[in-house]
């Protein structure tokens, strides 16, 4: 930005240079000059008191006073257009019929003990009315064998059961799109406004300095041109 300023100066400076020892058309070369400059020194000076205050200029420093008004307005933008309950319902709705994605439950059947089941079972077994025939037939090591065989048949059911259309239908239904869309949006707004308020005026005008910088420089550029038009047209005139 500061490039553009120098350079559109200097240029204007440089015809009004020129204005004054060309042979020719001196008014217009100078009014051209005088024109562009003073177009781009007034953008710069606009965009200058966009930033900081000035003294006794009323509407100076216009981002750092109302950064708490841009504070607002950032929120409104990310809750209003970004994060609204309802895009994040369609969000939700739109993964559960897909074929069920939102969750995956392939870790959670390899996380289950399998072998903690089958011991609960045993136990079950001896403590009921089947105990006392089981240890006249060798006991909880008579049951040994079936170990492996139960765990793999419990592992494929489990598979089985949590991939069939009832059990989706199921989960879709306890997965409450509504409710979480809403949680979702609560935590986000605080999280928003927890950013914000660390904000500072300081903090504000940097931050739109830095989205808008190199577009304000060519606001000095185009003063500067449209300056020298203006200037040209009143040597006509």
């Amino acid at each position: 930005m500061k490039d553009k300023n120098f350079i559109t100066n200097f240029v204007a400076v440089l015809v009004i240079f020129t204005g004054y020892v060309c042979p020719v058309q001196q008014d217009l070369v100078k009014s051209i000059g005088f024109f562009a400059l003073s177009g781009a020194i007034t953008n710069s000076l606009a965009i200058y008191m966009l930033f900081e205050k000035v003294p006794y200029l009323y509407g100076s420093g216009v981002i750092p006073e109302r950064f708490e008004e841009f504070k607002l307005s950032i929120k409104q933008l990310m809750m209003e257009q970004f994060f609204t309950e309802q895009h994040i319902e369609q969000f939700i709705e739109t993964e559960e019929q897909q074929g069920g994605k939102l969750l995956n439950l392939e870790p959670l059947l390899n996380a289950v003990d399998y072998d903690k089941i089958y011991e609960s079972l045993v136990s079950s077994i001896m403590e009921s009315s089947f105990g006392g025939m089981l240890l006249m037939m060798g006991g909880v090591e008579a049951l040994a064998p079936l170990k492996e065989p139960f765990s793999e048949k419990m592992r494929a059911t489990l598979t089985d059961m949590v991939g069939s259309d009832v059990f989706k239908h199921a989960l879709q239904q306890g997965l409450d799109a509504h409710k979480i869309s809403t949680d979702l949006v609560s935590k986000i707004e605080s999280v928003i406004d927890k950013r914000l308020s660390e904000l500072t005026p300081q903090l504000v005008k940097e931050i739109v300095q830095a989205i808008i910088r190199e577009h304000l420089g060519w606001l000095v550029v185009w003063g500067g041109v449209f300056g020298g038009l203006l200037g040209a047209l009143f040597g006509f005139a």
